[in-house]
């Protein structure tokens, strides 16, 4: 691994540690993890390949990265208070993200490693998994599934929820 898949992985890990404590809900807490994820896509993410069952080991890996993402939005705390969205990532969240971090950064540093990449390749090929851009594509499209559907989720639930406040009585809000 490079230093600068250290720097992205620790970036997109602070994205939500930065969140334990609540913030508002701007165009900036958006951009950041969408950025990030945008320049390892473009990085990483050359092709994807569609011989034997490379579909099915992409598929499999991004799917997981939109369920963590759909939880890990669900269970993020949401509220409209003096006229801003606040979030704040509840440590299940946080927790979730961390794992799936985990997962993909100590696969990558695993598979890197002689035994690792045996192993891998072993895999792959009993399971008719074609390459190495396999496994990228399958990790990448997990991270951006995870990131784009955890985003989704928090901005649907805040704009709804200043909806409700905004259209609510003023007697209903005191």
């Amino acid at each position: 691994m490079t230093i600068s898949d250290w720097l992205i992985d620790v970036a997109l890990l602070l994205v939500v540690f930065r969140q334990l404590r609540e913030e508002r809900l701007t165009l900036r807490t958006v951009l950041l993890p969408l950025a990030l994820i945008t320049w390892a896509g473009t990085a990483y993410l050359h092709d994807i390949p569609t011989a034997g069952n490379d579909l099915v080991l992409v598929g499999a890996f991004a799917g997981t990265g939109v369920a963590l993402g759909l939880a890990g939005g669900s269970i993020t705390r949401v509220r409209y208070t003096d006229g801003h969205i606040r979030v704040k990532a509840t440590l299940g969240a946080a927790a979730l993200w961390v794992v799936s971090m985990g997962f993909r950064l100590g696969f990558a540093v695993w598979s890197s490693h002689p035994s690792g990449g045996a192993s891998v390749a072993r895999f792959s090929a009993d399971h008719a998994i074609t390459g190495q851009q396999a496994w990228v594509a399958a990790l990448v499209l997990m991270a951006l599934g995870e990131v784009l559907f955890r985003l989704g989720v928090i901005v649907v639930r805040g704009l709804r929820t200043r909806a409700h406040h905004q259209s609510a009585p003023v007697s209903a809000l005191a």
